[in-house]
């Protein structure tokens, strides 16, 4: 084990305000998760594009792209890779959803949800789902190469949508 395993940050804890940040999805647009008032927003943080883990990460996501859709959920894909490289990956895995390059100031926004790792230079494989009303309604930290899959996250949007519901 590693130093920066060893040491991992514990992510953001639901009810915290998501910080906010705004991030290049391509050289001429940007993305935040303001630009979503009113719907949850589903942030995966991964470690790099082209990795197994995270290729088949971001795939799963896109095949599942119904299901968040069902939540009114927008799901954005962040690490610390260039647009360049996010476009080139997107358009090799039929990804249509926004890939954000958190790249410069280098890992500002994982940086801000407690998902970055200091010693390796990369984001940490975290999940963050926000609620319509900016807060983090639910956080999970995956081991970097283990594929976290969609079941947490879809359990948090269902448990976002009843408690909406009850008030």
């Amino acid at each position: 084990m590693n130093s920066a395993e060893t040491r991992r940050p514990a992510p953001l804890e639901p009810g915290t305000p998501a910080p906010d940040f705004r991030l290049r999805s391509t050289p001429e647009q940007t993305v935040s998760p303001a630009d979503f008032p009113g719907q949850p927003v589903v942030l995966a943080f991964y470690p790099a594009d082209w990795s197994p883990v995270c290729s088949d990460q971001m795939v799963l996501y896109q095949e599942l792209m119904p299901e968040f859709k069902k939540y009114n959920a927008q799901l954005i894909g962040i690490s610390v890779d260039s647009v360049w490289c996010h476009l080139a990956f997107a358009k090799n895995r039929n990804l249509r959803f926004p890939l954000l390059a958190d790249f410069e100031p280098k890992g500002a926004a994982s940086r801000a949800y407690h998902a970055y790792r200091e010693g390796d230079g990369y984001s940490e494989r975290a999940l963050f789902v926000l609620d319509p009303e900016g807060s983090v309604y639910w956080s999970y930290l995956s081991p970097v190469g283990v594929n976290p899959g969609a079941d947490g996250i879809l359990r948090a949007l269902e448990g976002m949508t009843k408690e909406e519901a009850l008030a």
